[in-house]
């Protein structure tokens, strides 16, 4: 559900949730998981992608702070049995381990 009357990322920050990363699974599978580095504001990454702003999403995947989830860190979340901070922009879900 999104608000019109709200900016991007105001509404963006009321759709971030943390969850379990096994419930995320088949996105990942998908290969439709996102994974987002701690120092990036997830809701801006988020924001920039449903502007699909394709210059600023380059950037931070050559700085290696934007990437489909590895199946190394998809194995440590699952192991931790971690939760992670999520946000669903069709179709992928930005995700992002906590500090």
């Amino acid at each position: 559900m999104t608000d019109d009357s709200l900016p991007l990322e105001a509404t963006l920050n009321l759709e971030t949730a943390t969850i379990p990363w096994r419930e995320l699974q088949r996105f990942f599978a998908a290969g439709r998981a996102i994974a987002v580095a701690p120092e990036l504001d997830l809701v801006k990454v988020g924001a920039e992608l449903s502007r699909d702003n394709a210059d600023q999403f380059k950037a931070w995947m050559e700085e290696g702070k934007v990437d489909a989830v590895s199946d190394a860190q998809a194995q440590a979340w699952f192991e931790a049995d971690a939760e992670v901070w999520a946000l669903v922009i069709k179709p992928y879900v930005l995700v992002q381990g906590h500090q």
